[in-house]
């Protein structure tokens, strides 16, 4: 799975808009909606963030993983 898709999936099982995710972030919706549509790559800042956000570890939310636990 793919980035842009793992941080859409994430997204939608924890029931969160892309609006209320970029003010988490603050940053600008249309700014995470290039994140979730693959045309913009994160910081690493922006990807810790996500990943505390959601609770999961790096490689899982990047896709390099299929276990969501952090170690």
């Amino acid at each position: 799975m793919t980035f842009p898709e793992r941080l859409k999936e994430i997204r939608k099982a924890q029931k969160v808009t892309q609006k209320q995710l970029a003010n988490e972030l603050s940053i600008s919706e249309r700014n995470y909606q290039d994140y979730e549509y693959g045309k913009v790559v994160p910081s690493a800042t922006i990807l810790i963030a996500l990943a505390d956000y959601f609770d999961v570890s790096l490689d899982y939310l990047v896709g390099r993983s299929d276990n969501p636990e952090r170690r």
